[in-house]
């Protein structure tokens, strides 16, 4: 039972439960929200109205020890944030976790997924060092709405953390393109109010060698040294945000590209950013005063300090503020990283799910041959916990004839047949429009072939590597993607 003054006690019987949990390399965080589910008014579709944020807790810094992560420290957080949310994990309508950076190496995303497993249930979709979702969360929760208002303006979020940067474009509240590097505050970290140097990252290491720079542990760092450091740090922001790649085509700055970020084309965007650096700019940008030398033990001020003092890096930072700035990641993963079903759905055993870690092995086209489900079903059958096919939608988000539902269906009955594919193995179909029952009826030779088979509706289309399925609540289904792509 929640406690008289727990955020539960707001919740109604309508309403459902969304968690995020984002676990950085240097502090980890937590939100719960409530909202209603109904038809998008804009879109048509079923989805998510009115969120409300139920608790917020405030960031911490990530328990590690010599790069490892402390088992006993991330199960008694855990436990602080359930109690204090007040909730119970079968509440829980859907959820994500963000582990990522200097946190998602080794094996620290395993033991962080499997406490919170152990503590939140399976609903939970632990995603481990994904950087383009994060990347794409950070401006869905910081950024969107600002681009949404700036509509013809391309932006690209830069959301600085402790181990990456993460950027993103995007026009109109929509992304279209993502990345990561290396480039971040705790790679270099120091004894709290001095210089003095306690642990060098892989990464930092990288820079030490390159530059060379005879420093080591113990160090106090002058500050020239200091500032060839941060040089580097610059170079990089700039070359992500003008797509000049000559720094991340030498030796150092192909180490510390994860993932590359095309700017399609879009010249001198808007630039807006995120995570713990940008919950630094912008508290200056309002005059509040920096904190003081390595208050939190690594560059995060000082990358701040230069950022700010850049020209193009600092062009929009009092025109164009984002929302939750430091949040933005756990705000996005909270809010924008499930979507959910139509009604119209078909369902072999509802007892079956949640499905987890599906992977998207296939996106055919409504009109695809045979050949081409026979292709994409092979794949299917050689993963052992299932796999997904992504319908596309037709050209102008038309709705397809029922004709080209019942040939659809046809054929792939058909070649289900033919090949045999194992009557236990989980197969999920999900299709942009409200026809997931009517195809899930003739793929399924209306209930006569012997299939595991899930058909969730009304699905945007996204690009992503794996998908997670939940378990029907309030008449739909959850649906959470990552391996964004």
């Amino acid at each position: 039972m929640s406690s008289p003054s727990s955020p539960i006690d707001r919740l109604h019987q309508d309403d459902i439960l969304m968690i995020g949990l984002d676990f950085g390399t240097t502090t980890s965080s937590a939100m719960v929200a409530k909202a209603k589910i109904g038809l998008n008014c804009t879109t048509g579709r079923m989805g998510f109205s009115n969120p409300d944020i139920l608790y917020r807790a405030e960031p911490v810094f990530t328990p590690y020890s010599n790069g490892r992560i402390q088992e006993q420290a991330i199960d008694k957080l855990l436990g602080n944030w359930l109690d204090e949310c007040g909730f119970r994990p079968e509440q829980l309508f859907s959820g994500g976790v963000m582990i990522t950076g200097m946190a998602a190496r080794n094996d620290n995303a395993e033991i962080i997924a499997s406490h919170v497993r152990s503590k939140f249930g399976d609903i939970i979709v632990a995603t481990a060092d994904d950087p383009s979702l994060e990347s794409w969360l950070a401006f869905m929760g910081g950024t969107s709405v600002l681009s949404r208002f700036h509509k013809n303006d391309s932006i690209i979020n830069l959301d600085i953390g402790g181990g990456t940067t993460n950027p993103a474009l995007g026009i109109n509240g929509q992304v279209i393109s993502t990345g990561c590097s290396f480039i971040g505050a705790r790679h270099f970290k120091f004894k709290p109010g001095t210089y003095e140097l306690i642990e060098v990252s892989s990464f930092g290491q990288e820079i030490v060698k390159a530059l060379n720079l005879p420093i080591k542990a113990g160090d106090t760092l002058s500050q020239p040294t200091l500032d060839q450091i941060l040089d580097f740090y610059i170079a990089g922001l700039v070359a992500t945000v003008t797509g000049d790649y000559r720094l991340f085509n030498t030796p150092v700055g192909q180490m510390h590209e994860q993932v590359r970020f095309d700017l399609k084309g879009h010249s001198n965007p808007v630039i807006t950013y995120s995570g713990g650096v940008g919950e630094l700019l912008y508290k200056h940008a309002i005059g509040e005063p920096w904190p003081s030398t390595t208050f939190f033990g690594d560059l995060g001020i000082d990358l701040s300090k230069r950022i700010a003092a850049h020209p193009l890096l600092s062009q929009n930072l009092r025109t164009h503020t984002p929302d939750n700035r430091g949040r933005a990641t756990v705000y996005g993963l909270t809010l924008h990283s499930t979507e959910i079903s139509g009604t119209t759905l078909y369902l072999t055993n509802a007892d079956d799910l949640p499905l987890q870690d599906l992977p998207i092995v296939s996106r055919l086209p409504i009109l695809a041959c045979a050949q081409q489900m026979m292709d994409a079903l092979e794949l299917a059958r050689k993963s052992s916990r299932g796999a997904c096919l992504q319908i596309l939608p037709l050209e102008e988000a038309k709705a397809p004839e029922l004709s080209d539902i019942k040939a659809f269906g046809d054929r792939m009955a058909s070649v289900l047949e033919d090949t045999a594919f194992p009557a236990s193995l989980p197969l999920a179909l999900l299709v942009p429009n409200d026809y997931g029952k009517a195809i899930g009826n003739y793929v399924s030779r209306w209930r006569n072939l012997p299939l595991n088979l899930t058909v969730i509706d009304e699905v945007p289309d996204r690009t992503a590597s794996f998908v997670n399925v939940g378990a029907p609540q309030h008449h739909i289904i959850p649906v959470s993607f990552y391996g964004m792509q």
